[in-house]
Order: C-alpha cells, then sequence, then structure tokens
C-alpha cells in the first residue's frame, strides 16, 4: 500500500476501537503518529501483526507463559508486552526495550496486516485524552484532513481498549484491565 509505504497514516478499525496505524519502522511516521495524537514520549505505541513468525521476527523471545495466552486469546483483544529486538524505534518503545503486540481479530485488521506484510501501529484512533473512536465519523470529528487514509469497518461496539499484560518480568503483570478481565488471565 502506497499510504503505509510512503509514511503516512491510516485510520482502521480493530476488535475494539478504531486505531491509527503507521509503519513502526519509518520513524517519520512514528513522530508524525505521535504529533497527530498529542502523545508524549513516556506513552509506547503497540502493534499489529499477523502471525507468529512476525512476532518472532520483532521479540527478543517468546516464553512459555506468553505461549499460553497467545494459544487462548489470540486473535483477539489482548496486548502481550514482550522484549523488543533492536529494529523497533526507541521513540515506538518510549525507551523501554519493550512493545505490545497483539493479533487482530477484526477481519479488517487482519486482512490489512496481511496485504502489508508488516506489522503496523495499533494505538487508539484519538487525541490524548478523549475517547477512542468508534466510527469513521468519529475519526473525521478527530482528524478531518490529518490522516492520509480511513478504512471505514462501521460502528465499533467496543466499551474497553484491549487488555495489556508484561510478561517480561518473573510474574504476569496486568498493565491495564481491558476487554478480556484480568481473572480469565490467570
Amino acid at each position: 500500500m502506497e499510504v503505509f509505504g510512503s509514511g503516512g497514516i491510516i485510520a482502521f478499525p480493530t476488535e475494539t476501537f478504531y486505531g491509527l496505524g503507521v509503519d513502526p519502522f519509518n520513524e517519520v511516521a512514528v513522530k508524525r503518529l505521535f504529533l497527530l495524537k498529542g502523545r508524549g514520549p513516556a506513552n509506547p505505541v503497540s502493534l499489529i501483526i499477523k502471525d507468529l513468525p512476525m512476532l518472532r521476527s520483532l521479540v527478543m523471545d517468546v516464553p512459555p507463559v506468553a505461549e499460553g495466552l497467545i494459544k487462548r486469546f489470540w486473535p483477539g483483544p489482548l496486548t502481550i508486552i514482550f522484549r523488543a529486538k533492536d529494529c523497533l524505534p526507541p521513540e515506538l518503545l518510549a525507551n523501554t526495550g519493550k512493545v505490545g503486540i497483539r493479533i487482530s481479530s477484526n477481519p479488517v485488521a487482519q486482512r490489512l496486516v496481511h496485504a502489508l506484510d508488516s506489522p503496523i501501529t495499533a494505538t487508539s484512533a484519538n487525541p490524548s485524552g478523549k475517547e477512542p473512536a468508534r466510527s469513521a465519523d468519529g475519526i473525521i470529528g478527530y482528524f478531518d484532513g490529518s490522516i492520509d487514509m480511513l478504512i471505514d469497518g462501521g460502528e465499533l461496539a467496543g466499551r474497553l481498549g484491549s487488555t495489556v499484560v508484561d510478561i517480561t518480568g518473573d510474574t504476569v503483570e496486568v498493565v491495564r484491565e481491558g476487554e478480556i478481565p484480568a481473572s480469565k488471565l490467570a
């Protein structure tokens, strides 16, 4: 896709809210995304990927606890934080050395990452501090003229964002409880 390859910003539906996607390897696109959202550099941006080989190309390791979570909850609204490989820009990771990744259960998001054959950022489509967009109209209201492509997936029913867990330590740490309740992760 030309928009993605040239550093453009794509708004697309996920299983929770609309996301804003850029090429995570393009530092200019990542900076543009942070500017558009008004997002501070201390806030990392997660990725949506197409499959497990893509995951292994981005992370240092996939521990057994992550494998269990992946088998049970992917594709779906579970973002797992891994130790990132050096191929990802530090700005994307908020200089933490970690990256949040999921495989989306939304068919449009799945087709997008398969067509791109690349991971794509998946930060919610909203200015920082505002309610995430659940429709194309919501995105236009927030970003009219500031995004390069909008994939309209209709009205989304997401109530919460993805659940985020960090598996880089000795235990599974729930960073944000979202669509999957923490009690189901045990």
